[in-house]
């Protein structure tokens, strides 16, 4: 192994995006058990929100939380236990237009709720809100390398801390003319439990700074997520748990600086 290298165990895993609901139904469709069906993203009601922050949750919030949520749930975990890295290209798109609708009219009084909701690291507050957590948090942007950027932090901080740390990276759409520059076409997020120890977990990363090119999805309609929505430049490596196919991909970062990643499963 590399002595740039990082390593770490999945023990959980949650996913939400278009046509793609849940982890086991992503899954299926990775393993081509079943056709990948382009759908507006459902997103969970945030059951774990007190009532009113739940009213006030926007499209990220119940996005991140979703898909934490069932990453923690599949490795048996207690979500106010767990440091988290938070990674994501942009805040929230809606409330960004919002925002900017209004400071275009005559009436410049935004709204404290719409305020908090846009900023970058609103759904890293509402975590702590949700779970109850005091663990230590971190939140990330890199633009379209965002996923490859909270990847690489939160396995140095398995490595550092010997502690498990929860990986949620997600985007969100903007609405027009906002979309013209930004076109993502809906949001979407992929989250892992990473844990220094074998036990329980589903198998192993190591990641390791490579120049070669990111490895495509043959699926064009996978690939066009992958594409599109950056969170989702994880699912090269995802086919492989859903697999259970040892080996390597190359997921995007920042370029010419790719991550080269060797799944073993366990």
């Amino acid at each position: 192994m590399s002595t740039t290298a990082l390593k770490a165990y999945v023990t959980g895993i949650g996913l939400i995006g278009p046509g793609l609901p849940d982890w086991p139904t992503t899954a299926a469709v990775l393993r081509g058990e079943q056709a990948h069906l382009p759908a507006p993203t459902v997103l969970p009601v945030p059951e774990l929100l007190p009532p009113a922050e739940r009213r006030r949750a926007s499209r990220v919030i119940k996005l991140s939380l979703g898909a934490g949520l069932e990453a923690v749930k599949q490795a048996g975990a207690d979500a106010s236990t767990l440091a988290t890295v938070f990674a994501a290209s942009g805040a929230d798109g809606h409330n960004c237009h919002a925002l900017c609708e209004q400071l275009a009219g005559e009436d410049r009084q935004i709204s404290p709720t719409r305020f908090h909701n846009s900023v970058h690291n609103a759904a890293a507050g509402y975590w702590g809100i949700a779970t109850r957590s005091m663990a230590p948090c971190q939140v990330i942007g890199a633009y379209d390398a965002s996923f490859g950027a909270g990847l690489l932090d939160a396995l140095a901080q398995v490595a550092v801390d010997g502690q498990p740390v929860l990986l949620i990276a997600y985007d969100s759409e903007y609405p027009a003319p906002l979309h013209a520059k930004r076109d993502t076409p809906d949001c979407g997020a992929v989250a892992l439990l990473l844990s220094p120890n074998p036990e329980g977990s589903m198998g192993a990363i190591t990641v390791a700074p490579t120049t070669v090119a990111a490895d495509p999805l043959a699926d064009a309609s996978l690939e066009s997520l992958r594409g599109a929505i950056p969170a989702m430049r994880a699912l090269p490596l995802l086919r492989r748990v859903a697999r259970g196919e040892a080996g390597a991909v190359v997921l995007d970062y920042l370029a010419p600086m790719q991550l080269g990643v060797e799944w073993r499963p366990c």
